[in-house]
């Protein structure tokens, strides 16, 4: 009786053990990987560097997290779908924005509603490309990328700089942590919210997991994928503002690094790249992760090459951890 009583306890161990893995695997891995690194730069550098380290990716690395937001949405709702819009949308809206604002605190929640508006017609835009005109989406977002740049080409000269009071929220900071930060939390609190409360949500990752099955269950599926891609762009335009605003004014390539960054994120993160399962808190642990190791290989000297080459192979490898055994 008692060995029963051993077998059985260890077998329900066993199942919590698989379930408990089932479940953190989607995002646990990047923060091991986050923790990993950051232990190695106070291993190198001391604990004062790696604090002010940490400090700085809670301000630059948000904006890792606001694109990879954006970009979860797109490709939570189905195999193939990508946003390649995302740096040419975080320029216009800046441009735009700034623009509108000129400079004056009184203008800010209008230059908000226009940079908002231009992410919102983008993703319309988009989606139409796709479902109109059936073009893949990888080939609908890159081709409007090239038309976006254009326009924010012709809207770029003669920047004001950013109004002061927007400024100040960007660099401002509460109890130490950074105001865009507390942004970008709300923002992934709504989110999560959307996604595993609302309707909205279920019908996003039903689309994602099978478009015509949830078609035939009575869901709207270009409907609610338009809304991704709309939401996707939004959030790139609220970038676009935020890094005009820490950086000081607006500028053509400010989104430029953050193409492949947003899709890096989302995979690391763990959301499924064919779609239907989205992970909110592996966006935060994929971005703090690499920033931390692009700012770990800068701080060393690294050169481009090696600093490509170290930055693949532990992108790869918490890729694979994260996969478990299927992956290996």
């Amino acid at each position: 009786m008692k060995t029963q009583t051993s077998g059985e306890a260890l077998a329900a161990n066993e199942t919590a053990w698989t379930r408990l893995r089932s479940v953190q695997a989607p995002w646990a891995w990047s923060f091991a990987g986050t923790v990993l690194v950051w232990f190695g730069i106070v291993g190198i550098f001391g604990f004062g560097i790696a604090s002010n380290v940490a400090q700085t990716a809670l301000t630059y690395g948000v904006f890792m997290v606001l694109v990879g937001l954006g970009q979860m949405l797109v490709i939570t709702s189905g195999v193939g779908n990508i946003d390649l819009s995302v740096p040419s949308t975080i320029a216009l809206a800046g441009v735009v924005g700034m623009h509108v604002m000129g400079g004056a605190d009184g203008q800010i929640l209008l230059g908000v509603a226009a940079a908002l508006g231009v992410g919102a017609a983008i993703g319309i835009v988009n989606y139409l490309l796709i479902r109109l005109l059936r073009i893949p989406p990888i080939i609908a977002t890159l081709s409007s990328s090239f038309i976006i740049q254009s326009i924010a080409i012709t809207q770029g000269r003669q920047l004001p700089p950013p109004p002061p009071a927007l400024g100040a929220f960007a660099t401002g900071r509460l109890f130490h942590v950074p105001y865009i930060a507390l942004l970008a939390l709300a923002l992934s609190v709504a989110l999560a919210v959307l996604l595993h409360r609302a309707v909205y949500g279920r019908r996003l990752s039903a689309i994602g997991q099978n478009a015509r099955a949830a078609w035939l269950a009575g869901v709207n599926v270009h409907p609610t994928r338009c809304i991704a891609y709309v939401l996707c762009s939004m959030i790139a335009a609220l970038t676009a503002l935020l890094l005009a605003a820490t950086s000081g004014g607006a500028s053509l390539d400010m989104g430029v690094e953050y193409m492949l960054i947003s899709i890096a994120v989302v995979v690391i993160g763990g959301t499924l790249v064919t779609g239907g399962k989205a992970t909110i808190a592996g966006v935060w642990g994929a971005s703090m992760f690499l920033f931390l190791t692009n700012a770990a290989l800068n701080a060393v000297g690294a050169d481009a090459g090696v600093r490509a080459i170290v930055y693949g192979v532990l992108i790869i490898a918490v890729t694979v951890a994260a996969g478990g055994k299927t992956a290996r």
